[in-house]
């Protein structure tokens, strides 16, 4: 007789909540949901409200990670890019013409972005530690302000400078010259410093960066190019149409938004804000694409060996000069776009410690990952522009009216003034690197490289050494 088995089956296990929330159409709900509870809770902010600061410091920062929660999903990859545009190209305006405001943090944003993956293609790809990053920002600024600048230099008294009509074209022009001057920059650079590296190649590069900043502030004897100390001021922008601020303004009235002041300003804004927004697009393309190809495996090689990469034929010369020039292009080209929106270039703005914070936002994100040093530039700008100024904006707040916390039953007005937040911007960089090492020396979006490497060598380092060499069976 055939005996049946009758062992009970092993049941499939209940998904949990995690991987059901990995569905896309329930990632894309969320997501959705994620965004107009953002959007609509931005739009439904007061700046008479007490507490006004501190709902801006929770909503926006939420706001701004979305495109990062978007590309984290797991939805195909055409509907992310067409959330992302949604956001930056419909959402981002209409919450700027709504607060301006905002509309500065996201250029700002934009521009440190595009810095911080430059720098990265530098440190990142290459693994050559630039600390003078900053002078290629400071040649792409200086260039479009020289040639537009009111300031009573050697352009302004022989007529170089371009006039109002022709600043909108020229704004054009003068990005691609600034990335072409800036690349040559790089190349000038990476040509003294191609047998150094490590501590050696940061001394360097932050004598060099040092010494532009010099020049541009001795620049005005004996001839004025730079107007010294004193910088350049009225730097010309690219004039808007007068199209673009009649429908601005119609779109203002539309959404039933009552702009505050001349409503060609906040055009203005708003074209800078498109202008860096494609710069960007521009920058991360470029990147992501030379990562993957046959430079950014050589700048690999490089990264982790120079002799391996030498012996496997790897032209060094030539890699190194292609990743100084890269990165001070992508450097040069965002220059031209902070001169023209400041209107103001001075040799303060491009000192080392604006090099320092760059190169954070590179450590933060992770060296080497584009979506990591992205992440990390929106990280460490909000937290300079936005989350230290608020706290120190909600605090006088509270100082003005008098206000006790509860439970302690301490009154603000007697918080000192010596431990205003926005005064601790540098102990709180330095505390967040620090914390970065001790707890993620990778970065928040390390490269897959490096978190495989590191997990490697974690491994490693909890087996016993006998069993990591033991030959296997059969060898």
């Amino acid at each position: 007789m055939t005996t049946i088995n009758r062992s009970p089956q092993p049941t499939q296990k209940p998904r949990g909540f995690w991987e059901w929330l990995r569905h896309p159409l329930v990632a894309a709900f969320f997501i959705v949901l994620y965004l107009v509870i953002a959007v609509g809770a931005l739009l439904s902010l007061d700046r008479a409200d007490t507490l006004f600061p501190l709902y801006s410091l929770i909503v926006f920062p939420a706001f701004v990670m979305s495109p990062m929660v978007i590309l984290a999903s797991p939805l195909a990859m055409r509907l992310k890019i067409t959330l992302i545009a949604i956001v930056l190209l419909i959402a981002m305006p209409v919450i700027g013409i709504y607060d301006s405001s905002y509309l500065e943090l996201a250029i700002q944003i934009s521009i440190f972005a595009g810095l911080a993956l430059g720098l990265n293609v530098v440190v990142g790809f290459a693994g050559l530690l630039d600390l003078g990053y900053i002078a290629f920002f400071a040649v792409g600024a200086y260039l479009w302000a020289m040639f537009t600048s009111t300031a009573p230099t050697v352009f302004m008294e022989n007529g170089w400078v371009l006039s109002p009509d022709a600043q909108g074209l020229g704004f054009m022009i003068f990005i691609v010259i600034g990335v072409i001057a800036a690349a040559a920059v790089g190349v000038l650079l990476g040509l003294p410093v191609l047998r150094l590296r490590g501590d050696y190649l940061a001394i360097v590069t932050l004598g060099f960066g040092e010494l532009i900043r010099i020049l541009a502030r001795n620049g005005d004897d004996p001839i004025n190019f730079t107007n010294g100390s004193q910088g350049l001021l009225n730097v010309g922008r690219p004039l808007v149409p007068p199209s673009a601020i009649t429908f601005v303004g119609n779109l203002a009235d539309g959404l039933g938004i009552n702009v505050v002041g001349n409503i060609a300003p906040l055009t203005q804004q708003l074209l800078f804000y498109f202008i860096a927004i494609a710069m960007l697009g521009v920058i991360l393309i470029i990147a992501t694409r030379l990562q993957n190809s046959v430079i950014g495996r050589a700048w690999t090689a490089i990264r982790e060996d120079e002799v391996a990469a030498i012996a496997m034929g790897v032209p060094l010369v030539k890699m190194k000069l292609i990743a100084f020039a890269t990165g001070a292009a992508f450097a040069g080209a965002i220059g031209v776009l902070y001169g023209a929106k400041q209107t103001f270039v001075s040799p303060d703005s491009f000192s080392l410690l604006n090099s320092i914070s760059i190169l954070a936002m590179v450590i933060v994100g992770g060296l080497g990952s584009v979506r990591g040093v992205l992440l990390g530039a929106v990280v460490v700008t909000l937290l300079q522009l936005h989350v230290l100024k608020n706290f120190s904006q909600q605090l006088n707040t509270l100082r003005n009216i008098d206000y006790i916390v509860p439970i302690l039953n301490f009154p603000i007005r007697n918080w000192p003034s010596e431990l205003e937040p926005v005064k601790y911007e540098q102990f709180l960089f330095g505390l967040l690197l620090i914390l970065m090492m001790l707890f993620r020396p990778k970065g928040l979006l390390p490269e897959t490289r490096r978190k495989l490497e590191a997990e490697q060598r974690a491994l490693n380092a909890g087996t016993p050494s006998s069993v990591v060499s033991a030959p296997a069976a059969g060898d």
